[in-house]
């Protein structure tokens, strides 16, 4: 049984679209219609608001926080079309970079893990992927995939930093690990990108669903050589796909469980055996994924 240990007024004005824990689990940050990212400082049971942060036009979809090697990052993205990324600096937090190069809505973002870098990958209703990133000198650099998705781009996931052993790749050295992501759209396709050479390649175009792919999830690693996706749509469908990490091995799926409304986001809890799922029942679900047997929590 799950019961709620604690309750947050934002002073949103308008419905939250998203919240995020930073690393620590110290600092909540949240996003709504109202335009608005919050910053709360979460500690003993109370809350303070640390932060209000305006420079969005539009609804704030979603927010993601890097890596803490990196300081204290904050990233948004913004039916405005905008990424935006926040940084404190001495208690205060302020716009650190602008990216405004997408035609329509930026839905999702995700950070890659701290091993690649500060890099952060962005899909958007325009059906580009976006990948940004910096050394830390303070400069940007862009990548774009065009027509990732036809229609539109739903939600980004990186998979974790492993070796090559898993999903090997003969074109990585031996023992480096191969960055990849995993996109969902409005194609009802979930696609695998890879980095080749500077270049982004899609490497498998999965098919399973029906309706549009709200959600990816890219399962963390827990030092087993396979790797999982858990994908859910409006088909009402959490699908789980894996890939055994052996050379020239397909990806297979497993429909995980068909729910009575369109499912709208999977989050994996770090052991990578418990999937939240939450849709438009407006319930929350814990469904326990394990190789032989699947059971509602």
């Amino acid at each position: 049984m799950v019961s709620v240990m604690n309750t947050i007024d934002t002073g949103h004005e308008d419905m939250i679209h998203d919240a995020a824990m930073d690393y620590y689990g110290t600092r909540l940050a949240t996003c709504s219609s109202d335009r608005s990212v919050k910053i709360f400082d979460v500690k003993n049971g109370t809350q303070i608001l640390a932060a209000d942060l305006r420079g969005h036009e539009g609804p704030v979809w979603q927010v993601a926080w890097a890596h803490p090697m990196f300081g204290n990052l904050l990233a948004s993205c913004s039916y405005d079309r905008k990424v935006i990324i926040w940084k404190e600096t001495s208690g205060q937090w302020n716009k650190l970079y602008e990216y405004a190069n997408h035609d329509s809505s930026v839905n999702s973002i995700s950070w890659a893990p701290h091993d690649y870098g500060l890099m952060l990958t962005c899909g958007s209703s325009d059906g580009a992927v976006s990948i940004i990133f910096s050394s830390g000198d303070g400069n940007w650099e862009t990548k774009k995939i065009t027509n990732a998705h036809t229609i539109g781009c739903n939600a980004v996931s990186w998979a974790p930093a492993v070796a090559s052993c898993s999903l090997p790749d003969q074109n990585s050295s031996a023992g480096k690990p191969s960055k990849r992501f995993v996109t969902g759209g409005c194609d009802n396709l979930v696609k695998i990108w890879r980095e080749d050479e500077g270049q982004w390649m899609e490497e498998q175009k999965l098919e399973g669903h029906s309706d549009w792919v709200r959600d990816v999830a890219w399962a963390p690693s827990i030092g087993l050589p396979h790797q999982i996706i858990a994908s859910c749509s409006q088909d009402r469908r959490v699908i789980i796909w894996r890939n055994d990490g052996v050379t020239g091995s397909a990806w297979t799926s497993v429909i995980l469980h068909t729910f009575d409304d369109v499912v709208w986001h999977v989050s994996w809890s770090v052991t990578g055996n418990i999937l939240a799922v939450s849709g438009g029942d407006n319930k929350v679900r814990g469904l326990r994924v394990s190789y032989a047997v699947t059971t509602r929590e």
